[in-house]
């Protein structure tokens, strides 16, 4: 029973036919149907009901589950392999936005460099939306970033290398005490566009309370966002590192009921060339190392 077959039949069942199969595999449609004549004869079952519509028989609904598991592995199985290939040369596209949860990325692309000499890395930054879009159109290899679980999917891989968390910023003029997001409700905030990840961080936590917020100025970085704020512009959400940096004075109130921020991850394709693999390694690597420095001040 050969490979070739089983990812024919895998496809033609995820495609929907013989036709569309055959183009996501990037063969001849002829080709297709020769491979599931031939396993369905190795086999001795009819896999497939071929009408208007293609439809799994009783025998290839049963075998189904089988051929994705065998495909899931052999393909893990590749990337474990692949990661012993030498890796002399190449080029890695890192787009990451400006909050990054304390992550030394400057740090790691040294550490990186000095490992592979070969390997030149690029980097630019923008927001998270732009960015993902980036990486989906093949323009960027790793995206670093606030990036929740629904990036967990199919094609991609996912690796945190900093928490993050929300915290509520107000001017330093005319402090106050703030117990929770009502003592603000009525108050004019500074915030992202209103398609940003924290415009829909802030939605879900006045939801909370019933209460839509005030969005009077919008602007396009966190950093913006302490200036605004410092200024005596409004309130705002923001990720607690943005205000761990140097920067203008406000007052932070870390209070009660705040929805939770996206853990700072590293996003890249799954099947990524070695040169981005061995970033990514590098992102976890370096994780890793903070979290055991970290520990040991602790201890």
């Amino acid at each position: 029973m050969e490979l070739r077959y089983l990812r024919s039949f895998e496809a033609i069942a995820r495609c929907g036919g013989f036709t569309k199969a055959a183009a996501d595999l990037h063969l001849a449609q002829p080709v297709v149907s020769a491979h599931i004549k031939r396993l369905e004869q190795e086999l001795g079952v009819t896999l497939l009901h071929r009408s208007r519509k293609v439809a799994l028989s009783a025998a290839g609904e049963s075998f189904l589950p089988y051929v994705r598991r065998t495909l899931a592995s052999l393909d893990e199985g590749e990337r474990a392999v692949r990661a012993f290939r030498p890796v002399s040369a190449g080029h890695v596209r890192v787009a990451a936005t400006s909050l990054l949860g304390g992550f030394d990325l400057v740090s790691t692309i040294g550490g990186f460099r000095l490992r592979y000499p070969g390997v030149t890395v690029s980097l630019r930054t923008g927001l998270i939306a732009e960015l993902l879009e980036d990486l989906r159109r093949g323009r960027a290899d790793v995206v670093i970033g606030p990036v929740g679980e629904q990036w967990e999917q199919a094609g991609y891989r996912r690796t945190e290398i900093a928490d993050e968390r929300l915290v509520l910023i107000t001017p330093l003029s005319g402090a106050r005490r703030v117990a929770s997001l009502v003592d603000v409700a009525d108050d004019p905030f500074v915030c992202l566009s209103s398609d940003s990840g924290l415009r829909r961080l802030l939605n879900t936590a006045f939801s909370a309370i019933e209460a839509v917020p005030r969005v009077e100025f919008e602007t396009h970085s966190p950093a913006s966002i302490r200036e605004m704020v410092a200024a005596g512009l409004g309130c705002a959400l923001i990720a607690q590192s943005a205000v761990e940096k140097e920067g203008p004075d406000v007052q932070v109130h870390r209070i009660p009921g705040l929805p939770p921020h996206p853990p700072i991850a590293g996003i890249s394709a799954s099947d990524a060339a070695p040169p981005i693999a061995r970033f990514v390694d590098e992102l976890t690597a370096a994780r890793s190392a903070s979290r055991t420095a970290g520990a040991a001040l602790l201890a």
